[in-house]
This record gives structure tokens, sequence and C-alpha cells, in this order.
């Protein structure tokens, strides 16, 4: 059992989740901020930044056709950037200030209140945060989550439709399931739903809005008769590289401080993620006859969705087989479930998020039980959490789904969310933005 869970009689969901609850310190327990926590939490943002610019961008890069790539890289920066600002003119008031169970409140407005000397919560009574240092760390989420669903819409959206769906589907799905999850009085937060850094926050919830945007932006041209493979593999293992490095920051970070909890965040991205790397690379071996490349670092990347959930409760054994999970059921379903469902999801961002997500997020609910290794408390129930944790599944696949639905219609029927046929056979890197990515 955890030290965070010895000395604290908070609900489980609640020690095990980021969030920021405002609340003062206890009697008699003088707060401080170190500067060990403050150094730890800068450098855990800029990881997480490295994950989006360049770590998200080169693999989803590398993944599309050479007259797409550029196309890619600017969709990824520009929506990353206008959500960051969104997340400083209101996203981090909705997110993260106490309201209702769904939604948080204005009162932080444009940053207001948030000054120099204002202070966040940590897990521990006596251990605060600068403010502005959280709200950075936050931010870099938000960013990172709404970029990830180009990837499903990639060489056939319109780039004006997509700034518009992004705006949207930041305010109407990311923003309230993060205060579900992770805010103050949020509904899956008080049900005890367990999300360390994001499996339902982040990846379910892109996941879903990827899968809905495939069908609704449709297949692109070719698809199924012409080869539409990767123009660079080498780039995709680049940008996966960077994703795992990253990931330390986006996973340990959660933390919130820079303690043992940090500690077992980093050893289980670790683990878990070679886990599911071997794992897809000897499933794809056995049932396509070759291992790919390409399939080692989806692999590696459906291992870090896995564990993200998970990865601040569950014990190093168990991450393994979490990250073993994931990597074999997002092998099957970029292979299988792809197919079943009818979706040209160009990179795979449901197959490989969604599921790598959902797995996770369920699979936390085993393997935090201490008798198998996790932090849990001495009566945790495993059956009674796995149901907490698919229900949060489940309200996350409704609520991205029905808003994603929502927004790209909104987008479609003002802009258009599709290129033109002739733009499309051309390539979105000179009908979109006017250069290529590579000289001949």
């Amino acid at each position: 059992m955890s030290k965070l869970i010895r000395k604290s009689c908070l609900p489980a969901a609640l020690l095990l989740s980021p969030v920021l609850s405002f609340a003062q310190a206890a009697p008699g327990v003088e707060a401080a901020v170190h500067k060990g926590d403050v150094a730890w939490m800068m450098t855990a943002t800029l990881l997480v930044l490295f994950m989006a610019m360049p770590g998200l961008g080169l693999f989803y890069g590398g993944m599309v056709r050479a007259k797409n790539v550029l196309s890619v890289l600017m969709q990824v920066t520009i929506v990353f950037c206008l959500i960051a600002l969104l997340w400083a003119f209101y996203g981090y008031s909705v997110a993260f200030t106490e309201s209702t169970a769904y939604f948080g409140s204005l009162s932080k407005l444009f940053l207001s209140g948030v000054t120099i000397d204002s202070l966040a919560d940590t897990f521990s009574d006596d251990v605060k945060l600068p403010e502005f240092v959280f709200v950075a760390f936050q931010c870099t989420f938000a960013g990172l989550t709404t970029a990830l669903i180009v990837g499903s819409l990639a060489e056939r959206v319109r780039f004006s439709a997509l700034l518009v769906f992004s705006v949207l589907w930041f305010t109407f799905s990311y923003l309230p399931i993060a205060h579900m999850v992770w805010g103050p009085g949020g509904m899956l937060l008080e049900d005890g739903a367990l999300d360390f850094a994001g499996g339902t926050v982040v990846h379910i919830n892109a996941g879903v809005a990827g899968l809905v945007g495939a069908w609704m932006l449709g297949k692109r041209t070719g698809y199924g008769r012409d080869i539409l493979a990767p123009h660079s593999v080498p780039l995709t293992l680049v940008g996966a590289a960077m994703l795992w490095v990253g990931w330390f920051g986006f996973n340990a970070g959660s933390n919130l401080e820079a303690t043992s909890g940090a500690a077992l965040a980093l050893i289980n991205t670790l683990f878990a993620t070679a886990a599911a790397t071997v794992a897809w690379t000897f499933g794809e071996w056995l049932f396509k006859g070759k291992p790919s490349m390409l399939g080692a670092a989806s692999g590696a990347i459906a291992g870090l969705v896995a564990i993200t959930p998970a990865c601040g409760s569950v014990g190093v054994m168990g991450g393994i087989v979490i990250g073993a999970a994931g990597g074999l059921v997002c092998l099957w379903g970029v292979n299988g479930l792809k197919k079943m469902l009818g979706a040209d999801d160009s990179l795979d961002v449901f197959g490989v998020h969604g599921l790598g997500g959902i797995v996770g997020a369920i699979l936390t609910g085993v393997f935090t039980a201490p008798g198998l290794g996790g932090t849990g408390d001495a009566d945790f129930a495993i059956g009674s959490q796995v149901w907490i944790q698919t229900f949060g599944v489940l309200v996350t696949i409704v609520w991205s789904g029905v808003v994603s639905f929502i927004a790209f219609k909104i987008a479609d029927l003002v802009l258009g969310l599709r290129v033109s046929e002739e733009e499309e056979r051309e390539g979105l890197d000179i009908t979109a933005h006017g250069e290529t990515a590579y000289r001949r």
C-alpha cells in the first residue's frame, strides 16, 4: 500500500487522479512549496510539450504519404497552439474549478486570480505547487489530446473545418470529461473512478472522436484499391521514440510531486511499454508472418496508452500485464476491428488510443488490488472497481461520441469537412499550405 493511501482518508479516486481541490491544508499543517517539486513539474510540462511537437507530429507525419506530411505537421502544431490559448481563456476554469458534477465555473476565466502567489494542491496536505505550474502542465494535456484526433482525419480533412471542430470538441467534450474525472466534485471522481494520467480523459475521449470523424469524412480516395503506405517508417519510429520519452512527463508528472509515486509511474511506463512492443511484434509475427518496424512502433504507443490510467496505482508486474494486453488488443484493433467497423481511421487513433485506453482503464480496476501488487487499500474490491471503471469508460464513449458527431456536423455545414477529390489527389501540402516537404 502506498504511503499516500496509508496516510489519507480521502477516496482512492481523489488520490489516484491529478485533481485540484483548492482545499485548505489540514488544521495544524503548514503547507510549503518545494523547489524540487516545482523543478520536476516544470520538466514534466516540457516533456509533454515534446510529445506533441515534435513527437506526435513526426509519428503521424511518417505514416502518411509524402504529399501530405506537412499538412499533418501543420494540423498537429496549430491545433495544439489553438487549444493552449483556449485553455488560458476559459478551459482551465471549466475543468478545475468547483461548480457542478459536469462542468466547473467561470471564476478563473482568463486565469483570473491565478497569480505568482497563488498555489495549487498536490496529493500531500503539506505540499503545494505554484498554480502557474499546474495550469501549464494541464494545458499540455488538453492540447495534445485534441491534436491526437488529427490522425483519424489525415490526408482529406479541410484545415479550416478541423479548427472549428477542435474548438467545439475541446469545449464540450474534453473539458467536461476532464472535470468529471479530475475536477473537484466531478461525477466520475465522486463515483471512485481511477484515472491517474488520462486513460479516459485523453485516449478514449480522443479515440472515439477520431472514429466518429473517420466515419463522417468517409474513406480516402483509393482506399482499399491504391497503396496508401507510410512514406517514412524511420520518421514514424523517431516520433514514437520521442513520444515514449515525453510520456514519462505525462505519466510521472501526474503525481504532481517528485516522490516515490512519480517513480512508480515512471517504472510502469518503462516496462509496460516494453511489454506491449514485444507482444505486438510477436503477435504480428505469428499472425502475419513477418514482424514490422511500423508494428513495433505502434505497439510501443499502445503500451504507453494502456498504462496511462494505471501507472500510479499498479505494481510493476501488473503494469507489464496491462502493457502486453494493450499491445495484443490494439494489434487486433488495427488489423481486425478496423475492418469490421468499416472506417478509414487513417492512422489508427481509435485502434491504438481508443482501445488501448479502454484496456488500461478497465484493468486498472484489477491490478490496483494490493493482492496483485497494487497500491489499493486492504478492502479494495476488484469486482466493484472494475464496474466503476467500466462505467467511466461507457460515459466517456457516449459523451465524446455525441459531442464529436455534433461538432463534425457543424463544421461540415459551415465550411465542409472534406477537401475536393482533386485537392486530395494532389496532396494537402500543396493545395492547403502551398509547400512541399521534399524537393527532387
